[in-house]
């Protein structure tokens, strides 16, 4: 960024409050857990068509994540063009049919046996929206000189989550897909080198047969994967 706009440290005071005494945190808690385990990764997509009013919130909610020195180190890239979807199918089946060709280890395919996955991906032109999700590497200030962004893949990472919960709260599903590689999709989107597609989320509503994996139904005992150190 220039450094005549560099900001200076000016702190504020907290501009919101939503906290909650503890009976009603837990309440709020267990409410917000039951809700997101309502949450499920969909291929099956009905051809109803989503507003884009609806895509813009959603992209907005992720936009309010955190980020390394707040360098907001993203770019969301919502496409409805069928035109432009087929593209994207077409590019991300080509690298599949290299990745199931070859491309990925017999141990990596027979971990994705069960999720049902193969180089077809029809969902990425029946949902009715494809929003790809881009991470700055680094950034161009208005002199074009470049500066250096800071926790890339955990800002990223943290406001692609938000963004699939916000997804889910607008009552819509999406599937998280990860081309490799998919640097195909920065000349289709017009987005620069500096920039690096990490995933595609189809988003929309599902199908009357829609279905999902059992296996992704499986989730681990939440003790395997939390470690509690209190007094």
């Amino acid at each position: 960024m220039p450094k005549d706009d560099q900001p200076v440290y000016t702190p504020l005071p907290l501009p919101d409050r939503v906290q909650l005494p503890p009976e009603e945190a837990l309440s709020a808690a267990e409410a917000f857990r039951v809700y997101m385990q309502k949450r499920h990764s969909v291929r099956d997509y009905a051809e109803t068509p989503v507003p884009e009013a609806v895509i813009r919130a959603c992209i907005a909610a992720a936009h309010s994540a955190p980020s390394g020195a707040n360098r907001q180190p993203w770019h969301f890239v919502a496409i409805s063009d069928p035109g432009m979807k087929a593209r994207v199918r077409e590019g991300a089946e080509e690298e599949e049919r290299q990745f199931y060709g070859g491309g990925a280890g017999d141990a990596w395919l027979q971990a994705l046996e069960p999720i049902g996955t193969s180089v077809e991906k029809p969902h990425l032109t029946r949902a009715p929206w494809l929003i790809v999700v881009f991470a700055e590497r680094w950034g161009v200030d208005a002199e074009g000189a470049r500066y250096k962004n800071y926790y890339v893949p955990e800002s990223v990472g943290i406001a692609t989550g938000m963004l699939i919960a916000a997804i889910h709260h607008a009552g819509l599903v999406c599937l998280e897909h990860t081309p490799n590689p998919m640097k195909f999709l920065n000349e289709m989107c017009g987005r620069p080198e500096r920039e690096k597609p990490v995933m595609i989320l189809p988003v929309g509503y599902p199908s009357e047969d829609a279905t999902v994996p059992e296996s992704a139904k499986r989730k681990k005992p939440l003790d395997e994967v939390m470690t509690i150190l209190a007094e």
